[in-house]
């Protein structure tokens, strides 16, 4: 074995760089978050080549003092803690003092900067061989400008592992969307190859917050996102931002944009919280999408478990988790078609549509039946019993019938002459507006202010159905049944200690659980809705997620499969015809229903035509 040395300051930093620089996208990211914790206003971004070749970040914030700049350079150099004390509590976004120092000794960096009260600017250069920093001066405003060109120019064999200027370029972007999101305070700039890729402006009101959002994530995410902003005052949690509809879901999660305290990171607490919210409304295999932001005491989290502080770790994981699913569940669940129908309504400015007739409202609130359980899970008019009629379609006598009742309760005055006839008083409509129609079978055709209403009737009403059954399941006590031959199951010494603890958990869950040595666990009861299923693999993935999260929700999750299965061959099936006061009754019901915009796979239950969507397709007013 060779002799004990140490490392050269100029190796020290090249292998320190491989942790904190891995492309020009970490360069940006870690002279920006500088540029930021330096008060800065203003920003621009230069990059050239993907950044490979030159990367410029101008800023006009505090700047670094004439003395301070080859300091700036060096290892373990920062004006941001000086204590453990400090470290345990930072509020900055870089702390580490080894960024700089990292980039400079694998790139030519140019250091200029100026504060408010010196008379003129000064400049440090390196050039990564020997590390030494020149000083000079230099024409330049208050602020601080760093220049790095030529990345990886001394180690070739990192340089081999960038990819395409456009795939470089593609990630670098990506980190200034995140930082331009994080603060809305702050006005950025980035230019690639001279052409303007960013202009984005401070944005003060929630308006020109909306618009920022909307030009980094799209038009369409602001569309269909639900603005959140709740505070838990016993904990201190603030939780705000905006959280797109289950409908608008992606394929991959390339739209989750979650920070703390200013800082964008990824957790798998939140990451596992959030997919917990959207549990019962996403699409197989899609993925939510969301823009949202998390504050609390920097006490509460440790951002020093990551050499690039994409990561962070909560000092009270579990309260965090439980206040973000309940948050993000609950203003999923209250979002309401009418709610979606009164954004429309504003935006366009559609008609108010006047009120059918009153003998059909009438027919409407008798046929209104709420699902009872146990006594089936479809609707049931008093004349026809349990279950939705299929009576033939009407005929022109009855068509004629009901033209004349409508034409008693409502009959036309003469006009005088020379004036037209007056329109009857409108009164206002639901949202979901009333039935016309029935297409094929399989959608319901209504009209609302806004315009036509489609709705998927076998999704609409077993969504319905879905609710009310996980009501009813949850006031009334889950039934358990006890098992013949208790189960044993051999288990770790840590997840026995965490089912002696949860027991409480498990038994209100309808399990009863025994530890009978220090990694033996006993099943005696089991829920009778799961009696069935694998209870062992059951048991030990709740266990997982206990001592990972701190809670789990897969046996609600198992108990809602089986509930949606039994909604999913309760509800309405295709090619059933509905009476008009059925399908308005339908439609009453999604108003009040939760999360009735989805059925329990996650697809859409109905969509809206507005009028002026409409007139598109037929070119009136053209």
């Amino acid at each position: 074995m060779p002799k004990i040395h140490l490392l050269s300051p100029r190796l020290a930093n090249q292998i320190a760089a491989g942790e904190v620089v891995e492309r020009p996208a970490s360069v940006i990211k870690e002279i920006l978050e500088n540029s930021l914790d330096a008060g800065s206003t203003k920003i621009d971004v230069d990059v050239e080549q993907g950044g490979v070749k030159l990367m410029r970040i101008r800023d006009n914030g505090s700047g670094i003092d004439k003395e301070d700049l080859p300091l700036a350079l060096s290892r373990h150099a920062t004006s941001k803690i000086r204590a453990l004390e400090d470290l345990e509590a930072v509020g900055s976004l870089g702390f580490r003092g080894e960024a700089l120092a990292s980039i400079s000794s694998v790139s030519r960096l140019t250091l200029t900067s100026r504060q408010a009260d010196q008379e003129s600017a000064w400049q440090v250069l390196t050039e990564g061989r020997d590390m030494e920093a020149q000083l000079q001066p230099a024409a330049h405003p208050e602020g601080t400008t760093v220049e790095v060109k030529d990345l990886f120019f001394n180690t070739p064999a990192r340089r081999k592992f960038l990819k395409t200027e456009k795939t470089e370029f593609r990630h670098l972007d990506e980190v200034v969307k995140r930082l331009a999101l994080s603060r809305f305070d702050v006005a950025f700039q980035l230019r690639h190859n001279g052409k303007v890729i960013h202009q984005l402006r401070q944005a003060d009101s929630e308006l020109e917050r909306e618009r920022r959002v909307a030009s980094i994530c799209s038009s369409a995410f602001i569309d269909n996102a639900l603005k959140a902003d709740v505070v838990a005052e016993a904990s201190g949690l603030r939780l705000w931002g905006w959280v797109g509809l289950p409908t608008f879901s992606r394929s991959q999660p390339d739209l989750q944009y979650f920070f703390v305290n200013g800082r964008m990171i990824r957790d798998k607490v939140v990451t596992h919280a959030v997919r917990q919210a959207y549990a019962d409304v996403l699409y197989h295999g899609r993925h939510p999408a969301y823009v949202l932001y998390l504050e609390l005491d920097p006490a509460l989290v440790d951002v020093n478990v990551h050499p690039t502080k994409h990561e962070v770790r909560f000092r009270e994981s579990r309260l965090v988790h439980d206040f973000l699913f309940r948050t993000l569940h609950r203003l999923i669940a209250d979002m309401r078609p009418q709610d979606q129908l009164t954004e429309v309504a504003q935006s366009e400015g559609a008609p108010v549509m006047a009120r059918p007739e009153q003998p059909q409202q009438q027919h409407y609130e008798q046929s209104r039946m709420a699902f009872r359980p146990g006594s089936g899970s479809q609707y049931s008019a008093p004349s026809t019993g349990s279950g939705y009629v299929a009576p033939s379609a009407p005929g022109a006598g009855q068509v004629r019938e009901q033209i004349g009742a409508y034409a008693a309760l409502h009959p036309a005055e003469p006009a005088p002459s020379g004036m037209p006839a007056a329109e009857p008083e409108r009164e206002q409509c639901p949202p979901m507006g009333y039935a016309i129609a029935q297409l094929h079978g399989i959608y319901i055709l209504a009209e609302n202010e806004q315009g036509l209403i489609v709705v998927d009737m076998h999704a609409a009403h077993e969504r319905i159905v879905y609710e009310r059954m996980k009501q009813s399941y949850e006031q009334d006590v889950v039934r358990s049944q006890p098992l013949l031959v208790p189960l044993s199951l051999a288990v770790s010494q840590r997840e026995a200690d965490c089912a002696e603890e949860q027991a409480a958990t498990f038994g209100r869950l309808g399990f009863e659980l025994a530890r009978m040595g220090e990694e033996t666990l006993v099943v005696r009861q089991v829920p009778v809705s799961l009696a069935k299923g694998n209870v062992e693999q059951l048991i030990r993935d709740v266990l997982s997620d206990m001592l990972v999260y701190g809670e789990s929700k897969r046996i609600e999750q198992h108990i809602n499969e089986l509930l949606a299965t039994m909604a999913c061959h309760g509800a309405v099936r295709a090619n059933r015809q509905l009476t008009v006061p059925e399908m308005n009754a339908l439609l009453r019901d999604m108003e009040q229903t939760e999360r009735s915009g989805q059925c329990n796979h996650g697809r859409p239950t109905w969509s809206q035509m507005t009028l002026v969507d409409l007139d598109k397709l037929f070119m009136r007013g053209q």
